[in-house]
């Protein structure tokens, strides 16, 4: 039970009728979660307005309301306080309600188009073999120590947010790394959340159905650094032409990475194979099982973030030769007939273009990429046919298939995708709709030698089809597709 008066400190109220002086029990923006003395925090969502559910709630037990709007109707012995962003306190509710958390321990948040769920779930596990107890908010899971516990978005709402961060605290957690997604950003579900540090990847191409505008999506990221205060750390991708806009404003110490700029923290790629990278970094050989050119970025990204927390170098290293790929990012594996399987997240025309030019830098050309591909439904469209022409370009064939259509048809989708290929690489694709079928034509078409590289949904062990969505597992469908094929 918190004090009303107590849990709205900061929060920008406009106008209150009632007492604040009263105790909650529980905090909700889902009207259909209400309890006995909750605070209903109503929002205006993309889909639903929370205010058409504030007689509901009240009637449910709620006891005192958050609105930008104030009912037409006020109910009697009913607190109602009026706000101009719901999102925003109730971001600043839930930090107030969970005791303020994340100054109980060390988040550091992780942002860009591409990397994020890569950076923070290694330095998850390199902290972790480091012997800290350390906290995960990611895309693929989130963690206390090692506990795990159910992940549905990049960025979770602010009351989850809290309450795990919370449970971390109270574990004893030191260190947390999170995913920050535009989305999260925007929606205000980090505000008054008290950061260590923040990591930028790269900003590319995609939730411009979202954002609207490749402007809006970039200046959206660079708020997250506006807002850090001056004792935490920023630390950018400088390769990247918007690692510097994300540094403009920014009160945090500042900080660099880089392959091919003049940097604060520096890798060289001596070799690029298959089974790993072997990378030159503070002059240091390092043999790392991850692969690809991007992967030197996001490995050179949790070195500098060690390094600037305090871990010693050499420590970090060594640790660092011992993780693993990420599950769903370049996962990697080799059939009984030695067909090369390789599963990844890639879902932007940037991923999909670095996983691919990945491959043909490793292959020795005397065989074939076969690329399975698709997009999402209800999602960026003005991506899908620039999938297309790069799957077409850096492959020697190409099935495109579904993705998750969600709400829309998918051979529409699946035509958007086409539309970028180039009449020369007609050829080279056909079209699948099932994907099951579709990495079935691909393992068909393999030889000894040959890749099949299958992107869009990496980690995820579905598909949603409509408004179903049914068990579906990219690495463990090629891998059985292939192994029977071996028999």
């Amino acid at each position: 039970m918190k004090n009303l008066k107590d849990i709205l400190y900061k929060v920008a109220v406009e106008s209150v009728i009632g007492s604040t002086d009263l105790f909650i029990s529980n905090i909700e923006f889902d009207s259909r979660k209400i309890e006995k003395n909750t605070l209903f925090i109503a929002q205006k969502g993309l889909v639903f307005d929370g205010h058409k559910f504030i007689d509901s709630s009240i009637n449910d037990g709620a006891i005192a309301i958050i609105c930008e709007e104030l009912p037409s109707k006020i109910i009697e012995n009913i607190t109602y306080i009026k706000v101009n962003d719901s999102n925003e306190s109730l971001a600043i509710i839930s930090s107030n309600f969970f005791d303020n958390p994340s100054e109980k321990l060390k988040l550091i948040g992780v942002t860009g188009t591409n990397g994020k769920t890569t950076i923070a779930t290694l330095l998850f596990e390199l902290f972790n073999k480091a012997n800290f107890k350390v906290g995960l908010l990611s895309t693929i899971k989130i963690k206390v120590d090692d506990v795990e516990l159910p992940a549905t978005h990049t960025t979770p709402d602010s009351i989850t947010i809290n309450k795990v961060l919370n449970q971390m605290v109270l574990s004893g957690v030191e260190f947390c790394f999170m995913e920050v997604s535009s989305h999260g950003i925007h929606q205000k579900r980090t505000a008054g959340l008290d950061f260590e540090g923040g990591i930028f990847t790269n900003l590319t191409h995609d939730h411009l159905d979202y954002h609207k505008t490749f402007a809006e999506y970039r200046d959206i990221k660079k708020s997250f650094f506006d807002q850090l205060p001056k004792s935490s750390f920023a630390l950018v991708n400088i390769d990247d032409k918007n690692g510097e806009v994300m540094l403009q404003n920014t009160l945090a110490n500042k900080y660099t990475y880089a392959l091919k700029t003049i940097a604060d923290y520096k890798v060289k790629i001596l070799e690029n194979q298959f089974d790993g990278l072997l990378l030159s970094v503070d002059n240091q050989e390092l043999w790392t099982k991850l692969i690809g050119n991007f992967n030197a970025y996001n490995i050179l990204a949790i070195y500098a973030t060690a390094d600037i927390l305090g871990l010693e170098k050499l420590e970090t290293l060594r640790i660092i030769s011992e993780l693993n790929n990420v599950e769903g990012r370049f996962q990697h594996a080799i059939s009984k007939s030695g067909v090369n399987s390789i599963v990844d997240y890639a879902h932007t025309p940037d991923a999909l273009k670095n996983v691919l030019e990945t491959i043909n830098e490793i292959r020795t050309h005397n065989e074939q990429v076969i690329t399975v591909v698709g997009c999402g439904g209800d999602r960026d469209k003005l991506k899908r046919p620039k999938m297309g022409h790069i799957a077409s370009i850096l492959s020697n064939q190409v099935v495109f298939t579904s993705d998750n259509p969600r709400s829309e048809n998918p051979e529409t989708i699946i035509k958007d995708v086409e539309a970028g290929v180039q009449p020369e690489n007609y050829k080279k694709t056909i079209s699948i709709t099932d994907r099951k079928q579709a990495i079935k034509a691909a393992c068909k078409l393999a030889n000894q030698d040959d890749i099949i590289l299958i992107a869009g949904k990496g980690h995820e062990t579905y598909q949603i089809i409509g408004d179903v969505r049914s068990d579906f597992d990219d690495f463990k469908i090629v891998n059985e597709l292939l192994n029977e094929m071996d028999k």
